[in-house]
């Protein structure tokens, strides 16, 4: 721990090249992070609280403070908030990459706030009351119209928080909605891979209603052991549908996938429980049961 009282503490708004622009205070400070931390494994990113020193305009990345979590992919730190978006078609909703997302924010302690996007080209039948039912908030919003964008705008207050999704799905189109004389760069799809063209390129947090929000570059693939989510016997806890149901299935050794008398899937079959939700708990179940014991805990 640096104990030189002149540092100055801030926030890291962007991290790229080498580089991090801290704000502290009302200014946003150029900094270089400590060798050290290369030796260390620790990369600033974006959302972490440091502690710098200062040579005019300029600084250095002295401490790195703890984290209450970090996202690997995209490299953000501190999050509350994680905003995850898809859009009605083109490219078409993934509930199985939401569900790994939601899990993943579960297992390191973020909430995981829904949004389909692009309502203004069609609905999306029962999805938005599976992500509702399973107690996530949930929202569908047009960035072409504007519609229900205030109510995200609400639940940025206060907040770090970050969108995230395919590319294409529209996250800077609702942001340039919501971030005050910013624009965001904004891309087609293609109609060819039914996708979007990466258009934001580093991660970078933005002032808005008392918090910070990033804009973070698409993905399409997410590892769960990235997170440490690695253990089978974990992911249950990482769907909060499944909570109530715990204790109730006829043996205690269940894993909720295909036993006699499980309380989870008798839930599923009684609708109270998302057939989908549940689909996407057994994909990601049967990818972790593919590690070794010995793996656990390696990353």
């Amino acid at each position: 721990m640096n104990l030189n009282f002149n540092n100055i503490d801030g926030i890291i708004v962007k991290s790229i090249a080498g580089f991090c622009y801290v704000e502290a205070g009302d200014k946003i400070y150029e900094c270089k992070p400590r060798g050290a931390f290369r030796k260390e494994g620790l990369i600033p990113s974006a959302g972490d609280k440091v502690s710098i020193s200062l040579n005019g305009n300029k600084g250095t990345v002295e401490e790195v403070f703890d984290r209450k979590n970090y996202l690997v992919r995209p490299p953000l730190a501190n999050l509350d908030k994680l905003f995850i978006v898809s859009s009605c078609t083109i490219p078409s909703v993934n509930p199985l990459l939401i569900d790994r997302m939601t899990a993943i924010c579960e297992h390191i302690g973020i909430e995981p706030i829904i949004v389909f996007n692009k309502a203004d080209m069609g609905d999306f039948e029962d999805l938005p009351e599976i992500y509702s039912q399973a107690g996530y908030k949930t929202f569908v919003v047009s960035a072409m119209t504007g519609s229900g964008i205030d109510a995200i705008k609400h639940e940025l207050n206060g907040c770090v928080s970050a969108f995230c999704g395919n590319s294409g799905v529209g996250k800077s189109s609702i942001l340039n909605h919501i971030l005050d004389g910013i624009t965001l760069s904004t891309g087609e799809v293609s109609e060819k891979l039914g996708r979007g063209k990466h258009t934001t390129r580093a991660v970078e947090l933005y002032k808005v209603s008392d918090g910070y929000v990033a804009d973070t570059p698409g993905f399409s693939t997410l590892e769960l052991t990235d997170f440490m989510l690695n253990d089978k016997d974990e992911l249950k806890f990482c769907f909060p549908e499944f909570k109530d149901h715990f204790g109730q299935c006829k043996f205690n050794s269940c894993t909720h996938v295909s036993e006699p008398g499980c309380s989870v899937i008798a839930a599923v079959k009684d609708g109270i429980i998302a057939k989908s939700r549940h689909t996407s708990y057994i994909s990601m179940f049967d990818d972790l049961k593919k590690i070794k014991s010995w793996e656990i805990g390696k990353k």
